[in-house]
């Protein structure tokens, strides 16, 4: 569908391409799945709460690769079904946080998203998408460093630790009804 390419593309490469300095894909990062709340299909996506009363019902998201990879292309193959007409001042609230810190914190027109995907609002109905996102190499694993304490003093020797990113997409009718939500987690 091609909705749920804006809303991928917010959640994951669009936040990379626009802030590449910081890492949201790491080699060693795993799927993260909350069975209760998972978007259907191959992907790390969570609904925000249970999408039974949101105006876009997804059928599946799948991305390949997943987790998706640095310095490589990722394809996302989606589809679902808009219930109800989304039109013109439709909007999407991205956030991206590392840890407590905001890295990330927009609003976006949704309908000028849908042109990256040939679509335009009004939205209705199915639609279905794959689109292919080129995801730089440059994109560095952030860790966070422990200095370890040997002998009354402190070691040169550094334990790298896990960052954990977030992302939050919350898409609404230009009427403030919710379209969706939609939540990741990256660990590095």
């Amino acid at each position: 569908m091609k909705f749920l390419l804006a809303v991928a593309s917010a959640l994951l490469p669009t936040v990379v391409s626009s802030v590449s300095s910081f890492p949201f894909f790491g080699g060693d990062q795993k799927p993260l799945v909350n069975d209760d709340l998972s978007v259907p299909g191959q992907n790390p996506l969570n609904f925000c709460k249970d999408p039974k009363n949101y105006i876009l019902n997804i059928e599946y998201v799948d991305l390949d690769p997943n987790p998706p990879q640095k310095g490589q292309t990722l394809t996302i193959k989606a589809k679902g079904n808009f219930t109800e007409e989304v039109e013109k001042d439709a909007y999407i609230n991205l956030s991206v946080k590392y840890g407590l810190i905001t890295l990330v914190n927009t609003q976006a027109d949704l309908c000028d998203q849908m042109a990256a995907v040939d679509e335009q609002c009004p939205l209705l109905g199915v639609k279905e998408f794959t689109k292919e996102v080129s995801l730089p190499k440059e994109i560095p694993p952030v860790r966070k460093t422990l200095l370890a304490e040997t002998s009354s003093r402190m070691s040169d020797q550094i334990w790298p630790m896990q960052g954990k990113y977030t992302v939050l997409a919350d898409v609404y009718t230009n009427n403030d009804n919710e379209v969706t939500c939609l939540n990741a987690l990256a660990q590095f």
